[in-house]
This record gives structure tokens, sequence and C-alpha cells, in this order.
């Protein structure tokens, strides 16, 4: 059964909150679980950021029969990547993977989704993913623009961002839209402590050296750019997104739940 928006209590997205200092001292940091899609896959810069603030990666890859835990009363919270299947594909893995966001929704967990788990987040919100309608792709940097949500969240967002996708999906019903685009509209949203995002500031050097290796024939796809142009943008606009990211990771793990909040 789908988790439905209007079970959010209809929460406004409020700026991310600054972490006590002396909370980090009573005890070390719960791990984070890491969604992974593919066999090579690896959590990229948000594992880096992860890491750097103390948090071990508890990497699952249910693809290949790794399960998935019953609650996230144990984690921090927990990010969903990328991969090259679609949310929308009938395999047994992709459905169990979008009913289990329930879990981070219902406990009000911080979850992150990005690329294909923004994607799956928003079908497990009722919403619909689908590709461009001229079937047009996003594939290497593309501007974004935050709303008035965005940067009250999280401000300096960064100009242009890194993508990989053919799918794009709709605001689900209840959520708040952080950032818009151009041919795929929905960027980054939230719905509680949950987020989407469409685009990769996950990517590393070495990941795009490897992605625009073996994803090579989407580069020809509508809409994609050249490989040359991936590594000339990533010089003018990765230090912005890469710095935003830090940002963002410390503040989204520092959400606590608003029935906690409501119990102190």
């Amino acid at each position: 059964m789908s988790f439905r928006t209007d079970r959010l209590g209809g929460a406004k997205v409020v700026p991310f909150m600054r972490r006590a200092p002396e909370a980090a001292d009573r005890k070390p940091p719960l791990p984070v679980l890491i969604v992974l899609h593919q066999e090579s896959s690896t959590p990229g810069r948000v594992g880096n950021a992860l890491r750097a603030l103390g948090h071990h990666l508890d990497i699952r890859r249910p693809r290949f029969g790794d399960p998935l835990p019953r609650t996230l009363e144990h984690h921090a919270g927990a990010v969903y990547f990328g991969g090259p299947m679609s949310a929308n594909d009938c395999d047994d893995y992709i459905r169990r993977e979008i009913d289990w966001i329930e879990v981070p929704l219902r406990e009000q967990r911080p979850f992150l989704g990005i690329c294909l788990g923004a994607q799956m987040l928003a079908m497990q919100l009722g919403a619909r993913v689908a590709p461009h309608p001229q079937a047009l792709t996003q594939i290497g940097y593309y501007p974004i623009r935050p709303t008035a949500a965005g940067r009250a969240l999280c401000p300096d967002w960064p100009g242009k961002v890194y993508h990989w996708h053919r799918e794009g999906f709709e605001l689900p019903t209840g959520a708040e839209l952080l950032a818009e685009g151009d041919d795929f509209p929905m960027q980054a949203f939230c719905a509680g402590n949950a987020f989407g995002f469409q685009f990769h500031p996950d990517v590393t050097y070495a990941m795009m050296h490897r992605w625009t290796t073996r994803g090579y024939d989407g580069l020809s796809a509508p809409g994609a750019c050249a490989r040359h142009h991936h590594f000339a943008d990533r010089a003018v606009y990765d230090v912005a997104e890469r710095a935003w990211l830090k940002n963002f990771v410390d503040g989204w793990l520092a959400r606590r739940p608003v029935m906690a909040q409501a119990a102190e």
C-alpha cells in the first residue's frame, strides 16, 4: 500500500538547523542505510560526506538479494541512489524498494532519493514517473532554479548540476518543490524529512569517467551533452555543487521526527 502525503500533517519546509556539538559527543553517530542498484555502484560523494560526519555506511543491494530493515530505528537515515533501470519496471526488487520507502516516511526519518531514488519516492507518494513527451534526456550539466522554499531550506544552490536520466517525475500531492528546471521541471522536492533530487550531486570525477565511457550510447540521446562538455562544465560548476551537497547532508541528517520535537 502506498504511503499518502496527507499523513505528513501538512508540514511546510523549514530551514535546516545546525547540529548541536554536544550531541555528537554523547554517542557515536548511527550508520546510514545506503541502497545501490548495480554491483559496481558506489555512494560516491554522498558517501564521502557521510563518512566525514562520522557515519558508517550500511550498504545494501536489494537487486542482488540484500534485505532492507524493518525499521530505521538503528539508522540515522537512508539514501536511495540511481541506476539504469526505471521506477516503472515490474521487477520484484523495484516494487519492494518503492514499498519500503513507507518505513522512513512513517517513522519520519531522514530519507534521500537521488535520480532513480527520487523517482521511487515520488511513486511511493502517488506521483507519476514518465519519459519526457519529446523523448528528451538530461545527460550532463543543466541549470536548476531553487524556489523560495529551497532557498529557505538550504542557501547557495549551484547554478548547474549534473544529470543522467531519461525519465522525470510529477510533484507529489502535498510535497514542497525546492528546485525546478526547464525540460524536466521537477528537480528537487521534499515531503517531511524525505527529499528527492532528480540530479546527481553524488558523482565524483572518477564516476564521471566511468559513466561517460560505459554509458557512451546515452551521449547520443536527444538533449544529451557531448562527453567533453561534461568535464568542461564540471570545471566550472563542481565547486559550488560540492559545497552545497556538504551543507545539505549535514542539515538533512540533523532533522528529527516531528513527533520527537513535539514531545520535548
